[in-house]
């Protein structure tokens, strides 16, 4: 690498030296764009994000096929699945490029996919891309920065804004839209008045992208370090209208137990609170999601009962309505179900309450004990400190039982075969009553030994009717 290059393009010169070569020697030009230049630009350049999280995404005026016999002999593996919109990808010792024939696209009005075609200008190119922070490309080999729509000023006076009229650059592909809050929010950046204006107005035509693609980039709004902010933008917009109308109805409800002005404003600072772990913070963003339909007036007061069971329901239709897989499904659902489960032990962490807490929570048990933590936003400082106390006590106290038996995988201490010989029974629903009889003296009283076990199973089968 040569000493004149920075050091902010210093992994990206090396990645692609090779590659830019091959291009070279073909007589066709080619540009690195996207994410790995925005980020080389950003103030502190690779010291402040990480140079690997990219792909190296790349744009020529060499067609599809062109660029296939280009990198080919080259890369280890090539893929061409994207090959009608222009885009080949390959791979070279671990290292993912997609490059893209320079293209201009359009979503039609009824239309879920875009129309694709190719162009020659890298300038033309860079017009139909999202935000101008984006619209900037590094030409290869010798590192000339295009910069046709002042990207890179917008990029260090932190502005939003679109290379085209918002409503042209939307409508080409009205996930923009959605991708706006996720800028805003991760690079900080203020929106224009005339890109907001253009969502406000626009914000219907987000229904016309597949479910897969709003989900995605949801999945990646709440990885940002405040997704609050982005979240917000969502709602202000009427966006959250579109693709997660349970969120806008939050604002709706007073929370006089946290003391926000409602219950939304609590949801998105608990989603600030919580880790980077994407499945965690959809339970934060969905926990609260049954208090609009259980709210009830009594005594002077607002009350949510069984708001996480009403929440678990609704959590599971938006996310299967949204295509996430069944393993997110069940694990948010059921983190949703169960994030008041920690406030139902008000006498304390004995063995059993212990037990059946870990036995509900299942391997959801440290995001389970996150999220409770984090539910807690009130403003009242004693209140903070006591829950905080008592979520100490828990987790000590799981630690001393775990030491004492095996608390994570709790089964009863006969088996079924064990059940049958003794009962004289054969397989059916008598084994399973017994074998939940034995669980819950298990959760109750810890482990017993095989001989107490039986002992008390034949008193207990004996007193069944019809033994």
């Amino acid at each position: 690498m040569s000493p004149t290059v920075p050091e902010r393009f210093g992994h990206l010169v090396e990645a692609t030296e090779e590659l830019a070569g091959r291009f070279e020697r073909a007589g066709r030009s080619l540009y690195l764009v996207g994410g790995s230049v925005r980020d080389a630009l950003l103030p502190g350049g690779d010291a402040s994000r990480d140079p690997d999280k990219h792909d190296i995404d790349l744009t020529t005026e060499a067609r599809p096929e062109e660029i296939e016999a280009i990198v080919s002999g080259w890369a280890d593996a090539l893929w061409s699945q994207g090959a009608r919109f222009g885009t080949i990808g390959c791979s070279k010792d671990g290292r993912a490029y997609e490059i893209t024939t320079h293209r201009a696209e359009a979503y039609s009005p009824d239309s879920r996919k875009p129309e694709v075609t190719f162009g020659e200008d890298i300038d033309q190119d860079l017009s139909r891309r999202d935000f101008t922070v984006n619209a900037m490309a590094l030409r290869l080999p010798n590192l000339r920065l295009i910069d046709p729509f002042n990207g890179l000023d917008d990029l260090a006076a932190g502005v939003l804004r679109t290379p085209v009229g918002p409503e042209v650059s939307f409508g080409d592909d009205p996930l923009r839209m959605l991708r706006a809050a996720r800028f805003v929010a991760g690079y900080g950046l203020a929106p224009e008045e005339d890109l907001v204006a253009a969502i406000k107005a626009g914000h219907a035509r987000l229904s016309i992208v597949s479910a897969e693609r709003i989900r995605g980039e949801l999945d990646r709004l709440v990885m940002v370090e405040r997704p609050s902010i982005g979240l917000w933008f969502v709602v202000e917009t009427g966006l959250a209208s579109e693709f997660l109308p349970e969120l806008p109805g939050l604002a709706l409800e007073q929370d006089p137990i946290h003391r926000h002005k409602d219950v939304l404003a609590h949801t998105l600072a608990v989603v600030d609170k919580t880790s980077p772990d994407r499945v965690l913070r959809l339970a934060a963003l969905f926990h609260d999601v049954g208090k609009p339909k259980t709210r009830a007036f009594s005594g002077g007061g607002v009350t949510f009962h069984h708001h996480e069971v009403v929440g678990a329901r609704m959590t599971r239709e938006r996310m299967e309505a949204l295509r996430y897989p069944n393993e997110d499904v069940e694990t948010v659902s059921r983190l949703v179900e169960l994030h008041l489960r920690f406030h139902t032990y008000e006498m304390g962490w004995t063995d059993k309450a212990v037990r059946r807490y870990v036995r509900d929570a299942g391997a959801l048990l440290e995001r389970l004990n996150e999220l409770t933590r984090c539910d807690c936003t009130t403003r009242n400082a004693a209140k903070a400190r006591a829950l905080a106390r008592r979520m100490d006590e828990l987790e000590r106290r799981i630690v001393e039982l775990r030491e004492r038996e095996e608390l994570d995988a709790m089964r009863p201490d006969l088996d079924g075969n064990q059940v049958m010989e003794l009962l004289g029974v054969k397989p059916g629903p008598a084994v399973g009553r017994a074998l939940d009889f034995l669980l819950e003296l298990r959760l109750d009283e810890g482990p017993l030994g095989e001989a107490e076990a039986e002992r008390r199973l034949r008193e207990w089968w004996s007193a069944q009717d019809g033994s």
